[in-house]
Protein backbone atom coordinates (compact mmCIF):
# COMPACT_ATOMS: atom_id res chain seq x y z
CA UNK A 1 0.00 0.00 0.00
CA UNK A 2 2.74 2.17 0.89
CA UNK A 3 4.52 1.62 -2.76
CA UNK A 4 1.33 2.67 -4.34
CA UNK A 5 0.75 5.91 -2.14
CA UNK A 6 4.13 6.60 -3.51
CA UNK A 7 3.55 6.31 -6.89
CA UNK A 8 0.22 8.32 -6.74
CA UNK A 9 2.61 11.23 -5.06
CA UNK A 10 4.97 10.91 -7.70
CA UNK A 11 2.28 11.45 -10.22
CA UNK A 12 0.54 13.86 -8.58
CA UNK A 13 3.38 15.73 -8.28
CA UNK A 14 4.72 15.22 -11.76
CA UNK A 15 1.32 16.63 -12.89
CA UNK A 16 1.30 19.33 -10.97
CA UNK A 17 5.02 20.44 -11.51
CA UNK A 18 3.99 20.09 -15.56
CA UNK A 19 0.59 22.37 -15.20
CA UNK A 20 3.04 25.27 -13.33
CA UNK A 21 5.13 25.12 -15.95
CA UNK A 22 3.14 25.22 -18.58
CA UNK A 23 0.53 27.50 -16.83
CA UNK A 24 -2.77 27.69 -19.38
CA UNK A 25 -1.48 25.67 -22.59
CA UNK A 26 -3.54 23.18 -21.15
CA UNK A 27 -6.68 25.00 -22.00
CA UNK A 28 -5.05 26.63 -24.86
CA UNK A 29 -6.96 25.37 -28.37
CA UNK A 30 -4.03 23.63 -30.64
CA UNK A 31 -6.27 23.52 -33.48
CA UNK A 32 -8.97 25.60 -35.60
CA UNK A 33 -11.74 24.67 -38.08
CA UNK A 34 -12.29 27.62 -40.51
CA UNK A 35 -13.94 28.60 -43.71
CA UNK A 36 -13.10 31.95 -45.49
CA UNK A 37 -14.02 33.62 -48.33
CA UNK A 38 -10.81 35.40 -50.17
CA UNK A 39 -11.40 38.51 -52.05
CA UNK A 40 -9.48 41.16 -53.31
CA UNK A 41 -10.28 44.29 -51.68
CA UNK A 42 -11.52 45.37 -48.33
CA UNK A 43 -14.43 47.05 -49.77
CA UNK A 44 -15.59 43.87 -51.23
CA UNK A 45 -15.33 42.05 -48.03
CA UNK A 46 -17.29 44.31 -46.05
CA UNK A 47 -19.91 44.46 -48.69
CA UNK A 48 -20.11 40.35 -48.32
CA UNK A 49 -20.07 40.66 -44.58
CA UNK A 50 -23.10 42.83 -44.54
CA UNK A 51 -25.27 40.55 -46.17
CA UNK A 52 -23.96 37.51 -45.14
CA UNK A 53 -26.98 36.56 -41.57
CA UNK A 54 -26.02 32.73 -41.36
CA UNK A 55 -23.46 29.91 -41.91
CA UNK A 56 -25.41 28.64 -45.15
CA UNK A 57 -24.99 32.03 -46.36
CA UNK A 58 -21.30 32.13 -46.16
CA UNK A 59 -21.25 28.77 -47.97
CA UNK A 60 -23.08 30.17 -50.89
CA UNK A 61 -21.29 33.43 -50.77
CA UNK A 62 -17.71 31.34 -50.57
CA UNK A 63 -18.56 29.27 -53.51
CA UNK A 64 -20.07 33.14 -55.55
CA UNK A 65 -16.94 35.58 -55.07
CA UNK A 66 -13.87 33.61 -53.31
CA UNK A 67 -10.91 33.53 -54.97
CA UNK A 68 -9.51 30.49 -53.33
CA UNK A 69 -9.84 27.24 -54.32
CA UNK A 70 -11.31 26.49 -51.36
CA UNK A 71 -14.56 28.64 -52.65
CA UNK A 72 -16.02 25.45 -54.18
CA UNK A 73 -16.71 23.82 -51.04
CA UNK A 74 -18.26 26.90 -49.34
CA UNK A 75 -15.05 27.99 -48.36
CA UNK A 76 -14.08 25.03 -45.83
CA UNK A 77 -10.78 24.98 -45.47
CA UNK A 78 -10.63 21.79 -42.68
CA UNK A 79 -8.84 21.84 -39.41
CA UNK A 80 -5.25 23.55 -38.72
CA UNK A 81 -2.81 23.89 -35.97
CA UNK A 82 -0.33 26.55 -34.96
CA UNK A 83 2.21 27.56 -38.00
CA UNK A 84 0.05 26.25 -40.68
CA UNK A 85 -1.08 29.80 -42.21
CA UNK A 86 0.25 32.67 -42.44
CA UNK A 87 -0.03 34.69 -39.30
CA UNK A 88 -2.66 37.53 -39.60
CA UNK A 89 -5.05 34.42 -40.91
CA UNK A 90 -3.85 32.11 -37.87
CA UNK A 91 -4.17 35.02 -35.46
CA UNK A 92 -7.93 35.83 -36.70
CA UNK A 93 -8.47 31.90 -36.61
CA UNK A 94 -7.70 31.83 -32.89
CA UNK A 95 -9.00 34.68 -31.48
CA UNK A 96 -12.59 35.26 -33.15
CA UNK A 97 -15.46 33.94 -32.06
CA UNK A 98 -16.89 30.69 -32.98
CA UNK A 99 -19.80 30.75 -35.68
CA UNK A 100 -19.60 34.31 -35.99
CA UNK A 101 -17.85 35.88 -39.07
CA UNK A 102 -13.98 37.12 -38.52
CA UNK A 103 -12.74 39.77 -40.38
CA UNK A 104 -11.92 41.45 -42.81
CA UNK A 105 -8.53 40.15 -42.40
CA UNK A 106 -5.52 41.14 -44.63
CA UNK A 107 -3.04 39.04 -46.04
CA UNK A 108 -0.79 38.75 -48.70
CA UNK A 109 -3.43 37.08 -50.94
CA UNK A 110 -5.83 39.63 -50.13
CA UNK A 111 -9.17 40.34 -47.61
CA UNK A 112 -10.23 37.21 -46.13
CA UNK A 113 -13.45 36.92 -43.89
CA UNK A 114 -13.32 33.57 -41.79
CA UNK A 115 -16.06 31.58 -40.30
CA UNK A 116 -14.73 29.71 -37.19
CA UNK A 117 -16.76 26.44 -36.84
CA UNK A 118 -14.44 24.59 -34.10
CA UNK A 119 -11.20 25.38 -31.76
CA UNK A 120 -9.91 22.26 -30.11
Amino acid sequence: MKKLAGIIFVLLTTITSSYAYMGNSFDTPVNACVSHILVPTEAEALKIQSQIKSYEDFQQFAKIYSECPSGRNGGYLGCFGHGQMVKPFEKAAFSGKIGEITGPVKTQFGYHLLWITRRY
